[in-house]
């Protein structure tokens, strides 16, 4: 429940970064938009977190004062952190029979096909 409620209060602040103008009486950008069109940039220029923090240097450095745009990499990448799809890793039988979740979680080999769910060391 916890982690809902932590989740949910990020989220919330996501949509105020997408109403917050990146600068007083802007009506073209915003401070989410113009961070994910940096990133944008990034991955289609295989950028190392220094170039995209050099980028958001310079551009901040035009912008207006008083502007909302992020200082770097990791303050940028955490406004973004509520979007993440969580994922968990679940086993399955080399054969499709079954998935280790839930109640079998714990086996150690299908219970359609025995197979075993981890290879031996001798093979």
């Amino acid at each position: 429940m916890k982690n809902t409620i932590v989740d949910a209060t990020r989220f919330f602040k996501l949509l105020e970064d997408y109403d917050e103008p990146l600068w007083n009486r802007c009506r073209v950008h915003n401070k989410l938009s113009t961070i994910t069109q940096v990133f944008v940039i990034k991955l289609d220029y295989v950028l190392s977190e220094t170039g995209y923090d050099n980028i958001l240097k310079w551009t901040k450095s035009i912008l207006p004062k008083g502007n909302t745009l992020k200082d770097n990499f990791y303050v940028a990448k955490s406004m973004k952190e509520p979007l993440v799809l969580r994922y968990a890793k679940i086993g399955l039988c080399p054969n499709f029979f079954m998935l280790y979740n839930n109640k079998y979680k714990n086996f150690i080999e299908c219970k359609t096909c025995q197979h075993n769910r981890y290879k031996l060391n001798n093979e």
